[in-house]
């Protein structure tokens, strides 16, 4: 078990200095957000093909499996959004706020910091591929609805936001139809819902009960900390922004609540 997230660490720190270095040259360092799905693949991959014995066992090959679908769309999607725009304002706010330390804070505090964070997420897996537990078990197939739901949601409301985005009009507005009607936040909704489906098929190798440190540290930081917080500053005050708050959700999906707001106003981009 040591061995397995050893081996995951020992992956991620190289793979992070490596997007360190493209990111310094590159002057851009929300790259990082490319890498975020990627890096999952890299430790977990790395830490499966890295063992003494290959685990053939259905449960960490079917993690694996769905880690892989979803670290790829996310890396593609982030990618193709990024494309052509620059550096993210949240990562140009903290070059200007760090000035000459920008390197050095960089390297821990984005970088390390990210491969951090992607070691801890992702210990229910590592968990599994180091203790695979007995047979299949209620909770493999309530963890794979769960991913599926997840995965539905971040994938359409990812694809409704592009989609919207790439209308003239839309620009400066905020998205209010399909899955954002239901949600201020549909993506970070689905990313937190299929990481408790990813939890509760570990949740049957014999230490499986520890990877619930993984769900909970991607709400705490979807909802606290880079997640909903960071995004939804850069609308206050806005009038349409405060309005579309006011009758939606922020993070679980639910009917909106009554509002004054003329409905036919209601297009707009969200990012």
């Amino acid at each position: 078990m040591t061995t397995t997230f050893f081996n995951a660490a020992l992956l991620l720190a190289g793979y992070m200095c490596c997007m360190f270095i493209v990111g310094l040259k590159a002057r851009d360092n929300s790259l990082v957000d490319i890498a975020y799905g990627p890096a999952f693949l890299v430790a977990c991959w790395g830490a499966w093909l890295f063992r003494e014995e290959l685990v053939l066992h259905f449960r960490p090959i079917l993690l694996l499996g769905l880690l892989t679908l979803w670290g790829l769309r996310l890396g593609l999607h982030i990618g193709l959004r990024h494309r052509g725009q620059g550096e993210d304002f949240r990562y140009r706010k903290f070059r200007k706020d760090w000035g000459d330390t920008i390197i050095w804070r960089s390297f821990l505090q984005i970088y390390m910091l990210q491969g951090a964070v992607v070691l801890v997420v992702a210990t229910p897996v590592l968990l599994t591929i180091g203790e695979p537990g007995g047979s299949l078990m209620w909770s493999d197939l309530l963890g794979g609805l769960l991913f599926f739901l997840g995965f539905f949601f971040e994938a359409v409301s990812d694809w409704q936001l592009t989609v919207f985005k790439k209308g003239g009009a839309n620009k400066g507005k905020i998205i209010m139809h399909g899955l954002w009607r239901y949600s201020r936040h549909p993506n970070y909704f689905g990313e937190a819902t299929l990481w408790w489906g990813i939890f509760l098929i570990g949740f049957a190798a014999p230490s499986g009960l520890y990877g619930l440190i993984s769900p909970l540290t991607i709400a705490f930081l979807l909802l606290k900390v880079s997640g909903i917080p960071m995004l939804e500053v850069k609308y206050q005050g806005n009038p349409e922004f405060e309005a579309y708050k006011a009758r939606t959700n922020a993070f679980f999906p639910w009917f909106p609540r009554k509002s004054p707001i003329n409905s036919s106003s209601s297009e707009g981009s969200k990012q």
